[in-house]
């Protein structure tokens, strides 16, 4: 069993829901953050339990959600383990969603055979599962420019101020398997030279209201234990910024997409949507 441990940095979240999987719980993570984006901004905490196999796991967690009144979430697929989170959670009076276990039970109808059962057989190392741990090694490599080689080697390269969603965005469509790069524009460094040389279609800008970034700024900076009045947040510096990212992006000719509001998973669907045009 793992929990992230980003969770232990969170406070007084609204809503606290725990992905409790016999696998990896990408698939329980990924349809909880859709929701979630659902109600934002919100603060919520994903704390996920992965791999767990034996009924004393299954009972740690569920007590755990019962104690921090949270709604758990469970892709199990071997029987005895879901049926026995449902009774659990049943008992406990802690709100309890099956991902997996209707869907199975209905396919297993329909097709007339029972289900495999097997923990994890969505991540089969095939061709694609490798093109997939590619583009996050190379999101990864290429973050923030630390290699601004990587602009010519990217599927995608994405720009714009600090907290635009830079990094996320860039492990997201790792996941769709594209390479992304992504570069950083502030006044007081030079873009790359290799940015100007790209295929317009290549580049996507993103901008960000002046009020929100202001707001999530010194939200960031409170989190590193900083004075929420540094110049990084303040609203003078932040329109200074964003006018220069904008002079950059009309030099360069790119899709400009707002993120304000936004989440993480529509903004990549705008992009995917413009890339594959």
């Amino acid at each position: 069993m793992t929990l992230d441990p980003l969770t232990l940095f969170h406070k007084n979240p609204d809503v606290i829901i725990y992905v409790v999987s016999d696998s990896a719980g990408d698939t329980g993570e990924l349809v909880v953050r859709a929701a979630i984006a659902q109600f934002h901004p919100v603060h919520s905490e994903i704390r996920r339990a992965s791999f767990i196999q034996d009924e004393s796991a299954v009972e740690r967690m569920v007590k755990l959600a019962k104690e921090n009144q949270a709604i758990v979430l469970y892709t199990l697929v071997i029987p005895h383990l879901r049926e026995y989170i449902a009774r659990l959670c049943e008992d406990y009076g802690v709100i309890a969603i099956d991902l997996l276990g209707t869907l199975i039970t209905s396919m297993e109808q329909r097709i007339g055979r029972s289900a495999r059962n097997e923990p994890g057989l969505n991540h089969v190392l095939d061709e694609d599962y490798f093109r997939k741990v590619e583009a996050v090694e190379f999101a990864v490599k290429y973050d923030d420019a630390k290699d601004t080689s990587g602009v010519l080697k990217a599927d995608i390269v994405l720009i714009g101020v600090s907290r635009t969603s830079k990094t996320p965005l860039s492990m997201y469509l790792a996941h769709k398997k594209f390479k992304v790069a992504n570069v950083p524009l502030v006044p007081e460094i030079k873009p790359p030279d290799e940015l100007f040389g790209l295929p317009v279609d290549k580049v996507i800008g993103l901008t960000i209201g002046t009020h929100y970034l202001n707001v999530i700024r010194k939200e960031r900076l409170k989190a590193l234990g900083l004075p929420d009045s540094a110049s990084y947040a303040t609203k003078e510096r932040i329109e200074r910024e964003l006018q220069y990212a904008q002079d950059i992006m009309k030099q360069i000719g790119c899709k400009v997409i707002d993120v304000s509001h936004r989440a993480v998973e529509e903004t990549a669907s705008l992009i995917l949507e413009h890339v594959r045009n």
